[in-house]
């Protein structure tokens, strides 16, 4: 076992380069090395190739977007945003209806229009003109105002949340994405450098310094990093496919490409000051207290609807050579149908969108704990990929490998160290993955953008 120090220290150095030379004068050929290969053994091991480091993005094409780049697009392009902001624009033109006022009736009516107008041959012609007109009562027309205009409010909420959730969804895929290229290229490397390892191998092989079994089960493990690449390679391209369909894509390209960190930042708020972000600004809880005005506004238009409305009719008479005006008032009598049940209804759907409040409020403080735990966590783990145990799982490989090729250590502990190596690799994008995800989580449980 390695000490938990950073591994790029003198005394690391120290150590490595005697366990280099522990190994060359424990094998017979490497003991009677001349000491200038001792030297370059000591070398070796000391200055650990770099090899590709998962803390770094891989390489961009150009004209790759940034996460930012790719939220823009969704936001203009994505057919579900599209979608919700057009049913905000349906809803708000119920305000115009809300607010247009009962219209007025015209009539007329003729008989024995075909007869003398003296009355001659029978009663002379008659024409009635009628208009009529309902008069609301109650305030009508002001509360279905203010429910329609609660109802848009309510609505522009539901459409910001609906963004919320869909871009979280965008940058969920981004860094889904993002790590599929990066765990590409890692494989893609790996298997270059384990292919060299066989190469080398071979060469030994042929010499006489390895057993055919050893070469033949290093050889066989060549099938284990060609299927790491080849499952990488469609990750990549349905994470690709992923992203572009939620931009609002319409056939995905095989040229689209992405660039971002990889490691995640530092969160700087604390939990409690982010559940006061999540209270002020969370358009799902917005529109549960939206609700309960919709509700209560629901009320006073029941109400009012459960008044007597009159309506008042004008009437224009001409018989003959006589003209007379007239007039009717007609006021129903509501004994029965005083809009009780809806009443009722109202008054139940206005309690209930208050306990719908309650319960909207209690998940934006389980959805800010959720995600704040699940943050602490992930990143204390990414940490220490990156601070700790990657560097130490290179510099094991590095050991391994320039023992395995002067025959220092037998085959099975060399394959150990290239397990360990790639487990702690996918691990470490794991750990990033998860962290990066909890953070955005964190952004969309506050609707806050966390990270710039």
């Amino acid at each position: 076992m390695f000490p938990s120090a950073a591994l790029t220290s003198p005394r690391t150095l120290q150590v490595v380069g005697g366990l280099a030379v522990l190994l060359l004068a424990s094998h017979p050929m490497l003991a009677q090395a001349p000491a200038g290969t001792q030297s370059a053994a000591q070398s070796y091991a000391a200055q650990v190739s770099a090899g590709l480091d998962p803390r770094k993005p891989a390489p961009a094409k150009s004209g790759a977007l940034t996460i930012q780049q790719v939220v823009d697009v969704a936001k203009a392009k994505n057919p579900t945003l599209l979608a919700a902001d057009r049913n905000l624009s349906a809803v708000r033109a119920q305000e115009i209806q809300a607010a247009v006022r009962t219209n007025p009736y015209f009539g007329v009516n003729g008989t024995n229009i075909t007869l003398p107008i003296d009355g001659s041959e029978g009663n002379p012609p008659a024409y009635a003109f009628q208009g009529s007109r309902l008069f609301e009562r109650g305030q009508k027309r002001r509360w279905r105002i203010d429910f329609a205009k609660a109802t848009t409010q309510q609505t522009q909420a539901q459409l910001q949340d609906t963004i919320r959730t869909t871009l979280l969804s965008v940058k969920t895929a981004f860094m889904q994405m993002l790590i599929a290229k990066q765990a590409l290229e890692i494989s893609t490397a790996t298997l270059k450098d384990f292919q060299h390892e066989v190469d080398i191998a071979n060469d030994r092989y042929k010499a006489g310094d390895l057993g055919k079994l050893d070469f033949l089960r290093l050889d066989l493990q060549l099938g284990s990093f060609e299927s790491d690449e080849s499952n990488q390679i469609v990750n990549l391209r349905q994470a690709s496919d992923q992203l572009q369909t939620l931009m609002g894509i319409d056939t995905p390209r095989d040229d689209f490409d992405i660039t971002g960190d990889i490691v995640p930042p530092v969160v700087t708020q604390t939990q409690a000051d982010l559940l006061q972000q999540a209270l002020a600004n969370r358009p799902d809880y917005a529109a549960a207290r939206l609700g309960v005005t919709v509700a209560q506004t629901n009320v006073k238009v029941a109400n009012s609807n459960g008044t007597t409305d009159p309506t008042l009719e004008a009437e224009f008479d001409k018989s003959g050579y006589y003209n007379s005006v007239g007039f009717n008032i007609n006021i129903p009598i509501r004994i029965f149908d005083k809009n009780q049940g809806n009443k009722e209804t109202a008054r139940f759907q206005a309690d209930a969108s208050r306990f719908t409040e309650t319960a909207a409020r209690n998940q934006v403080a389980s959805d800010v704990d959720q995600a704040w735990i699940n943050y602490v966590q992930s990143k204390r783990l990414s940490d220490r990929f990156t601070q700790h145990y990657l560097d130490e799982s290179r510099e094991v490989l590095s050991i391994a490998q320039f023992a395995f090729e002067h025959g220092g250590i037998a085959l099975i502990d060399y394959l150990d160290a290239v397990r360990d190596t790639r487990s702690s690799t996918t691990d470490a994008l794991n750990a990033y993955l998860q962290t990066w995800l909890a953070i955005h989580q964190l952004s969309a449980a506050t609707a806050t953008e966390l990270i710039p």
